[in-house]
């Protein structure tokens, strides 16, 4: 250790003094000397000014990756950690030597600064915090006092948006700088990125970007407060407290000064301030760091330079040693010493270590950085693995080498996996620059260099591309320059000014790719509109003569052209005429605009016309007249679909003449429903719910589109959706049953499938499949076939449509049919038989005045193979008091034992709904409520209800045996009373037997 400071000059001064300048203009004063500097990245920019001022073959450059050394070389430039111990050089500087006290570097510095000497001259630069401890440890030092050549000052607190250009925003976390960049390319077109973790080549590419002016913004880690020459004006604090790789802790003002001291080059001043979420610097710290005056270093950090390697462990006794001169302090253990520690416990590494030579290679392999930033045991695992070859090989396996330095040999991935890589090749550069650790040292040191290279040219292009906006950073310097911006459009409708894309023309519409802000966006649009005013007026002219293939209505309600939004469609006068909005800017002329409406107007009214034209003929329908003519009015309002309820005088009002016109126009009158079939198809059912949707505010209800891909995929029945709107499934052609909705045509064939049960009467002849008694029924295969079902499913339709359900044992069933001369429920139904039976049962009912006409076919059912047995279907009403009354493991057990039964349908009445419910089930009932709003009770109930006559008897329509609830009965015990009536004979001259005998002939 020299304690002494004979020949040693210290000069000492904030940033921005010229002191690196004059320390290569000493050492190119002598004939050889050797500097060191704190960054690789500062070292190689040395040497480039050393080699254009001496000549290649006279400058070596020394770091931890890179070695260049001409055989005659007379200069060195190293890095701190890379500089000889010893050296006859008659210069020696070490830069920035106020890394003496930090606490993970400071012992190499301190280390320099006692041991190295040049033989002539050495010169220490650094911070004017040094002068006391320089003074205390090196008694006859020359101290020489470098002024700032420009002055700085405090610019307060700005948002990161109002920076001023030629600007350096300084976090200290990579997520940070990340997110920061972002903004400033969303908002200023973009900017170069600085962060520690970078490749020296990665960083002195994004310095570029900015020193040539293609970006006016920098953000960076506290890397750039040393060795980075930037043109910078303003430095900009987002944070003031970082990780020092123990703790987190607020910046000191030594350190906010070196970064802020990077504002201002040369003569010209610079500002500093905070921005983002730093609070303002206090009066005293501005002070301070506009003057200059910061804290002295009072220690330096110290580990012998003596170090014992007799032994493994005297070699860890050794660096405890404890500091015996003043103003030192042992330095806290560093990455290599750790390493150390933990290789200590390695039986293996125990094993190896055995002569002081190896214990001095084990230190020696300990001195690996840790540029990976990897856990303390995963980086001692790979110093175990390089140890032990080298002890037991004498070189590193090659075979190893070769497949850790092809798995980073990928320029693939985004930044942080990039990064990752070039962390990994760094390790394997420190490899093959050790003397004596590899059998080809200068083939590794080629391919690792040429590879990081790579990975680091692909690592400034990602960064590039995420965080530079290149077209508007061009744009930028060409406004600042008060050029005229050319612009113009391609035939796809990208829009270019001065050559780089700046928006899209969709339509009428034009659209910035930026999504910047100010002046200068705004004038980039000024440019492109510039060249779009010829444009939208060819544009409309060109829409104007285009036919109806080229338009067309989307199911959010905006007209295309050539697959372009060109207007948009709401409410009306009319459900059936929408009002047409045109998607324009406003350099569109008003004429132009008139032009484009009328013809998007043509095409909306000519599709409603086409698609709809069932519904379009019935509004236009001139011979209807009277209660036809109301109907028809109400069918079209409703968009083709009433309950048969809800206009169930209507109808029963209208004559045969008046029904035949209607059904000309495709009107069908159902069991349930008044209806078009036409218009269950999915097109017109997709613009029947478009139009209802535009004219209240449907398209953002839930459900909206969703169940025309189930009407298109052929389905016959779905599981509602509560949370959808309910008018929904009705616009798609379904009816709304409780936990079903089943497509209104099928409901029909249902209603056809189920009036011969209810008309059949014991000993009127066979008795059908499903018939009971004349009054009830069960549910055949051919139901569940349509409906594509399952029991369970059914009785959920039959109960929505007001039927109820009475139960009796198999065996009760089995006895009954017996006495009547049948057979018991089937237990199975295949396929074929379901669909034979629908077929057999498709026919008219004129005595009920329902038109049976066939409809659109159903797709075929997936439940058609489904086994039925109505014997085994669950109780579906059983009376709620004595349910309530029942336990409920009894109940479990019982049916675990006994048979289901049997389910005998019925059409609902007034007795039914006045069974007592317990106060939960009354709940139930009233969630329970069909599409339009009432309790889940058979719908022919309310209509009896209002169509009774005096004393409560129903109404002279309501007394025949109907299959559909809307009709009617009498409840149960009167028909248990009544005799079966005997039939009538047959008007010959009646409409209803002229039509029977037709459809004889054609049978015939």
């Amino acid at each position: 250790m020299i304690l002494s400071g004979r020949g040693v000059t210290a000069m000492l001064g904030p940033t921005n003094t010229g002191k690196t300048h004059y320390a290569i203009e000493r050492m190119l004063a002598y004939g050889t000397g050797v500097i060191g500097l704190p960054l690789r990245l500062l070292a190689r920019e040395v040497y480039n000014r050393l080699v254009e001022r001496a000549g290649v073959a006279n400058v070596a450059l020394v770091t931890g990756e890179e070695k260049i050394s001409p055989p005659r070389a007379r200069y060195s430039v190293c890095t701190v950690e890379a500089m000889p111990r010893e050296t006859s050089a008659a210069f020696v500087a070490i830069d920035e030597v106020q890394l003496a006290g930090d606490l993970e570097r400071g012992h190499i510095f301190t280390d320099r600064i006692l041991h190295l000497r040049g033989r002539e001259e050495t010169l220490l630069l650094g911070a004017d915090t040094m002068r006391p401890i320089l003074r205390q440890m090196l008694p006859g030092i020359t101290l020489v006092e470098r002024p700032r050549m420009s002055q700085l000052f405090y610019a307060g607190q700005k948002k990161i948006t109002r920076l001023p250009q030629r600007s350096a925003i300084v976090a200290f976390s990579a997520e940070e700088v990340y997110a920061i960049a972002e903004l400033i390319r969303r908002q200023r077109g973009g900017a170069a990125v600085v962060l520690g973790a970078l490749s020296p080549r990665t960083r002195n590419a994004q310095v570029g970007l900015y020193q040539a002016g293609d970006v006016e913004y920098l953000v960076a880690t506290d890397a750039i407060g040393m060795g980075l020459n930037l043109d910078v004006d303003h430095v900009a604090f987002a944070q003031d407290r970082k990780f020092d790789g123990f703790q987190y802790r607020n910046l000191n003002p030594g350190e906010l000064g070196q970064i802020a001291g990077r504002a201002g080059r040369h003569v010209r001043d610079g500002t500093f301030g905070v921005t983002g979420r730093a609070e303002p610097f206090d009066e005293e710290l501005v002070e301070r760091l506009q003057n200059h005056e910061f804290d002295p270093v009072k220690v330096l950090q110290w580990r012998t330079k003596a170090l014992d390697f007799s032994s493994l462990n005297a070699l860890r006794r050794s660096l405890e040693t404890p500091p015996q001169v003043p103003g030192l302090t042992k330095a806290l253990p560093a990455i290599d010493h750790e390493a150390l520690e933990l290789l200590a416990r390695y039986p293996e590494i125990i094993d190896l270590a055995t002569t002081p030579e190896r214990v001095e290679k084990l230190w020696e392999a300990c001195a690996l950085p840790d540029y990976r930033r990897i856990t303390h045991a995963q980086h001692a695992d790979l110093i175990s693995t390089l140890y032990s070859d080298l002890v037991r090989h004498g070189v590193v396996n090659e075979t190893f080498m070769a497949e850790q330095v092809r798995r980073s040999d990928r320029t693939d991935g985004e930044i942080d996996t990039l990064s990752a890589r070039i962390a990994q090749i760094r390790t394997w550069t420190y490899v093959s620059n050790r003397p004596g650790w590899l059998t080809d040292p200068t083939h590794w040191q080629e391919k690792t260099r040429e590879i990081e290279d790579r990975l680091s040219d692909a690592l400034h292009e990602r960064l590039t591309k995420r965080f530079v906006d290149r077209r508007t950073s061009v744009l930028m310097k060409r406004l600042r320059e008060n050029a005229m911006l050319e612009a113009e459009i391609s035939v796809n409708g990208d829009v270019f000014v001065e050559g780089h894309h700046v928006g899209q023309l969709a339509g009428f519409r034009f659209s910035p790719v930026s999504g910047g802000s100010g002046p200068d966006q705004k004038a980039v649009e000024a440019a492109a509109q510039k060249a779009l005013s010829l444009e939208y007026e060819a544009r409309a002219a060109r829409l104007y003569a285009s036919g109806n293939s080229d338009l067309v209505i989307g199911s959010d309600g905006y007209v295309r052209w050539r697959g372009e939004p060109v207007a948009r469609l709401s409410s009306g006068d009319h459900i059936l005429h929408p009002r047409v909005i045109l998607l324009a800017d406003d350099p569109l002329s008003s004429n132009a605009r008139e032009h484009a409406t009328a013809r998007v107007e043509r095409f909306v009214n000519h599709h409603i016309a086409t698609v709809l034209k069932p519904l379009d003929d019935l509004s236009r329908a001139e011979d209807l007249q009277g209660l036809a003519k109301g109907l028809a009015f109400q069918l079209v309002e409703n968009l083709g679909v009433l309950f048969r309820r809800d206009v169930a005088d209507d109808v029963k009002s209208l004559d045969q003449d008046a029904r035949s016109s209607m059904r000309k126009y495709g009107v069908r009158f159902g069991a349930y429903h008044v209806f078009m079939p036409l218009l269950l198809k999915p097109a017109p059912a997709e613009l029947i719910t478009l139009l209802w949707a535009l004219a209240n505010d449907g398209l953002d209800k839930p459900g909206y589109g969703d169940l025309i891909p189930v009407l298109a995929a052929g389905r016959t029945s779905i599981v509602t959706d509560n949370t959808f709107e309910r008018a929904f499934y009705k616009l798609a052609g379904f009816r709304f049953l409780g936990k079903r909705a089943v497509r209104i045509d099928i409901l029909e064939r249902l209603a056809d499938l189920i009036r011969p049960l209810l008309q059949w009467k014991p000993g009127s002849g066979a008795r059908p499949d499903g018939a009971y008694d004349g009054r009830r029924f069960t549910a055949t295969t051919g139901m569940l076939s349509i409906l594509g079902a399952t029991p369970d499913d059914i009785e959920e339709i039959l109960k929505g449509l007001g039927y109820r359900a009475d139960q009796v044992s198999a065996e009760e069933a089995a006895a009954f049919l017996a006495s009547q001369g049948g057979e018991a429920p089937a237990a199975e139904g295949d396929a074929a038989k379901a669909d034979a039976a629908a077929e057999s049962t498709e026919q008219d009912d004129a005595a009920d005045d329902a038109d049976v006409e066939e409809s659109t076919t159903p797709a075929e059912s997936t439940a058609a193979t489904q086994e039925v047995s109505a014997a085994a279907t669950e109780t579906a009403d059983a009376p709620a008091a004595e349910k309530a009354e029942t336990d409920a493991a009894a109940a479990d057990a019982a049916v675990a034992e006994e048979p289901k039964p049997v389910l005998l349908w019925r059409m609902g009445g007034r007795s039914d709904n006045q069974q007592r419910r317990p106060h939960g089930q009354q709940k139930q009932a009233r969630s329970n409520r069909g599409e339009d709003g009432r309790r889940d009770q058979p719908r022919e109930n309310r209509e009896n209800r209002d169509n009774r006559g005096k004393g409560g008897k129903p109404s002279r329509n309501q007394r025949h045996d109907g299959p559909r609830p809307e009709k009617g009965q009498r409840n149960d015990r009167h028909q248990q009373a009544k005799p079966v009536r005997k039939e009538k004979p047959i008007d010959p001259d009646s409409p209803f037997a002229k039509l029977a005998a037709l459809k004889e002939q054609m049978k015939k």
